[in-house]
């Protein structure tokens, strides 16, 4: 990421306009790139395989923020498309406080690189999970902002491919959850429709049946098993399906955590003592191995396990509570 030493702030280089996706139509959106010279790096938040997040600083109004510089290929071009479509889907996104904001598209005028400014949040629930796991009440208070955000990227047609612990932040103090990160996302297609173009999408761990060997064909409920994953982890403390190396791998024991939730719920995962059986419910809907089958974020969030006694709040102390002992895995208990 280029250093930003100027102290005025910078004009806007001009616009360019990109697609948006919506359910019925898509809407034209568009962006004027500011100047990147209008922030002040602070420090490196995250570094992925297509960009680098940082912590910055706006200089016009003393704001901080987190600048996601998307980088640039071994030609040192940045793809502008697929930097729009990111834009465009967090542009859809504007308002629910479950989706991370978007402020603006900045470049560097003399690079030519690109980037996407965002507010800034807080560490990501990766970071949290390792200190351990969280009680039934404090999952459901996070799985319902997690859904709501869900909701609102399925409602604008958008569907994430990439929902995973590192793709969601926690504000300061625990209380605001955010999914972040929709680099992989692209308008959902209709059902029978032409393939996605990319044969892997999703980490492995968090990766939907229908996706398994190259699946190219699928709809908002990748992001829905997804979130059934996310969902396991914050009760055991550790991902489901950990174990898993391959594809294969994660095909047989998704089968097993669908065995097991249907015939043995009580020992499924070597106990869930504090998880009611509506939470059970919401948890085998949203891992259930046909996708057609699986709980839409709509459904989950009307089920009656959000109706139950008032969720714990999602406080650091609690989110850094040492990690209880390691539960059996559940392909051994089947």
């Amino acid at each position: 990421m280029a250093a930003a030493t100027r102290k005025r702030p910078a004009p806007p280089l001009g616009t360019t306009t990109s697609c948006c996706p919506a359910p019925a139509a898509k809407k034209r959106v568009r962006h004027k790139i500011w100047s990147i010279y209008n922030y002040e790096k602070l420090e490196v938040l995250g570094e992925g395989t297509y960009g680098v997040v940082v912590k910055g600083r706006d200089r016009r109004t003393g704001e901080t923020v987190a600048i996601k510089w998307i980088r640039p290929d071994a030609n040192g071009v940045t793809d502008i498309t697929a930097v729009l479509r990111e834009a465009g889907c967090l542009e859809a996104c504007r308002g629910p406080p479950s989706v991370v904001q978007m402020k603006e598209v900045v470049a560097d005028e003399v690079t030519r690189h690109v980037f996407i400014v965002m507010e800034f949040v807080g560490p990501s629930l990766q970071t949290r999970l390792t200190r351990g796991a969280l009680s039934a009440a404090e999952t459901r208070a996070m799985m319902r902002q997690l859904l709501r955000g869900a909701e609102k990227l399925h409602g604008e047609g958008i569907v994430h491919r990439d929902m995973k612990p590192d793709n969601i932040l926690i504000g300061s103090g625990g209380g605001a959850v955010k999914i972040c990160d929709l680099g992989m996302a692209v308008p959902a297609r209709p059902a029978g429709g032409e393939p996605y173009p990319e044969e892997v999408v999703a980490a492995l761990w968090y990766r939907a049946p229908e996706l398994l060997g190259g699946g190219r064909r699928y709809g908002a409920a990748v992001d829905m098993w997804a979130l059934g994953c996310v969902m396991a982890e914050l009760l055991l403390g550790e991902p489901l399906f950990r174990d898993a190396g391959t594809e294969e791998d994660i095909l047989h024991m998704a089968r097993d955590v669908e065995f097991a939730m249907e015939s043995t719920p009580e020992v499924a995962f070597g106990g869930l003592p504090d998880l009611t059986e509506a939470g059970l419910e919401v948890l085998r809907g949203l891992l259930s191995v046909k996708p057609e089958k699986r709980l839409t974020a709509a459904e989950a969030l009307g089920h009656r396990w959000f109706d139950e006694e008032d969720d714990e709040p999602l406080s650091s102390s609690a989110l850094c509570s040492q990690p209880p002992e390691r539960r059996v895995c559940i392909r051994f208990i089947v």
